[in-house]
Order: C-alpha cells, then sequence, then structure tokens
C-alpha cells in the first residue's frame, strides 16, 4: 500500500461515516508525520458494526479475502489484483470506550486510551493508535528488524521510555 493509497482509502471510508484508525506501520509513520519504509499492507481498526460496509466498497474495488491461518471475523485481510492489503482489525466498543478485539472473554483490546492518536499521511490528518500503545503493541512476540526502529523512533520521538525487550536501544540513541 503506497501513501496515495492509504490517503484515498482512508478518506473513502470517512465519507462513508466510517471511522477508522490507522494501526502498524502506517500508525507509526502516521504518528511520525512521514514515511519511513514501504510498507505491504495498511493495518485498520474499524468498528465490528461496519464490517458490511467496509467490504461492500473495498469489494466494488476488486478487494477480496486473501486467506490466512489467523483470519476470524475481528481480524481478516483483503487484496486486490495490484496488490494492495488492507489488514482489519474489528472491534466492539464496552460501556467504556475500550474496543474489544475478538470474544469478550479472551479479554483481547485496544484501551479507550489507544485509540486517541492523531497523525498526518502525505499531510492528510488521520486517527490512529497513540504513541505509547503503539509501543506497548510491539511487545510480546518475536520481533522483527522493522519493530526494533520504529519502537526506537516513536520513543526518541515522543519521550517514551523503552520497553524492557527494547532497553539495550537506549543506550544507543
Amino acid at each position: 500500500m503506497n501513501i496515495v493509497d492509504v490517503v484515498d482509502l482512508y478518506i473513502q471510508l470517512n465519507n462513508l461515516g466510517i471511522e477508522i484508525w490507522l494501526d502498524g506501520g502506517w500508525c507509526v509513520d502516521a504518528l511520525l508525520g512521514e514515511q519511513t519504509r514501504a510498507h505491504t499492507d495498511v493495518d485498520i481498526v474499524v468498528q465490528h458494526k461496519n464490517v458490511p460496509k467496509l467490504r461492500e466498497l473495498l469489494e466494488m474495488q476488486g478487494y477480496k479475502d486473501i486467506p490466512r491461518n489467523d483470519t476470524s471475523a475481528w481480524n481478516f485481510v483483503l487484496g486486490d489484483d495490484q496488490g494492495r492489503l488492507v489488514d482489519v482489525h474489528a472491534i466492539t466498543f464496552d460501556t467504556e470506550g475500550n474496543g474489544l478485539y475478538g470474544p469478550a472473554e479472551k479479554g483481547v483490546m485496544y484501551p479507550a486510551a489507544s485509540l486517541t492518536g492523531i497523525g498526518r499521511v502525505n499531510g492528510h490528518i488521520v486517527k490512529c493508535i497513540s504513541p505509547e500503545y503503539m509501543v506497548k503493541f510491539h511487545t510480546g512476540y518475536k520481533l522483527r528488524e522493522n519493530d526494533f526502529k520504529d519502537v526506537s523512533a516513536l520513543c526518541v520521538r515522543f519521550g517514551i521510555d523503552y520497553p524492557e525487550e527494547y532497553a539495550y536501544l537506549k543506550s544507543s540513541s
């Protein structure tokens, strides 16, 4: 997904009344206010109630489900013949404004405070995951080189303490 595709998708969904938050690599770049690397997809957070409208819009543009071993009703990828990929994270708000991600009994969520980020993509203001939560969400799994770069850039830019698994970066920044 290139920068023009991301902004176009964001605007189209916004025009349909579908609120989204950028997540993943494009969120990091939005928070930093510049594109720092190429991205194979765009991760978006959307309310589960808006998934049918989202699917309808993207299917009209040639997107279809991309099978993965972790596909579910709350996390799936739609792709088109041009290689553009949209990784959808569907949430349902609880009474406290937290975005429940998956079955409630699993307790996985986007805390309300995580949905307060504001960034820029190609000069366009977008909603995204907050910097503090982007750093928190980059822990607890096998880390890749991009994770280290993203976390380091966010910690430096926003004065966030490095998570324990990234602590060695603090001495090198």
